[in-house]
């Protein structure tokens, strides 16, 4: 069983020894994790058996108050891997993060797809946006009716919401941790099919600043050159 990470959003930047992520790492912040930035541009609505958590909709409703972010993050691996590097944000549909390191790796939505995005490995991999969790978490309006919401947990200096839907994160949950005095989000774990956590800290956010829309750009032309030359080669 691995042990469950746990970090908190401060206003100091983190040293932590960078290492190289697994692919199942980077899938968890490429399909998950984004969201919980997502999140904090879109308004959340929440199911009977949540909404009489005050805390949670004022948390939503300050969320919404947000279109663009800007920040550094560090993640950390069901292994205790740790990567960081920066991220992008733009509601809707929009994100990019820039990993540290020699492998050059980046996570990009445009909107309509997700890619994640090897350049020393010559590998990308192209995914319908409307497929992944982000497309819930990166919409203009956040519709979490339903039992998506598994539990809203209330202390004095923590606000938990847990996600959990079949049919758009599988067998995974995700579990939000926010400051319950500025709503800022502090954290998210999403914890696999296998029990495996992967968790994700930001620090050094901006908010509503303006971004370069080339950042969101997608090369299609290089990744179908690239499904040309994996299939001749075959």
């Amino acid at each position: 069983m691995n042990a469950k990470v746990t970090t908190v959003m401060t206003n100091e930047t983190p040293n932590p020894t960078r290492g190289s992520a697994t692919r199942r790492a980077f899938l968890g912040l490429a399909l998950i994790a984004a969201g919980g930035f997502a999140l904090q541009s879109a308004a959340l609505v929440a199911p009977a058996h949540a909404a009489a958590s005050e805390a949670a909709q004022k948390i939503a409703d300050h969320f919404a108050s947000v279109r663009t972010m800007t920040g550094e993050f560090v993640q950390f691996g069901p292994r205790g891997e740790q990567t960081g590097g920066k991220f992008y944000i733009e509601r809707p549909g929009k994100i990019r993060f820039n990993y540290d390191g020699s492998s050059g790796f980046k996570v990009i939505s445009d909107g309509q797809s997700v890619v994640l995005d090897n350049k020393k490995m010559n590998t990308m991999d192209l995914y319908p946006l409307s497929k992944t969790p982000l497309k819930l978490l990166l919409d203009e309006r956040i519709d979490l009716s339903g039992n998506k919401v598994r539990s809203v947990k209330e202390e004095d200096d923590l606000t938990t919401i847990q996600l959990a839907d079949k049919s758009v994160f599988g067998n995974s949950r995700i579990t939000m941790m926010f400051d319950p005095k500025s709503y800022d989000l502090r954290q998210w774990t999403i914890t696999d099919a296998q029990g495996k956590d992967t968790t994700v800290m930001i620090f050094n956010v901006r908010q509503g600043v303006k971004i370069d829309q080339n950042l969101f750009k997608i090369d299609y032309k290089r990744n179908i050159d690239l499904n040309k030359n994996k299939n001749s080669s075959r």
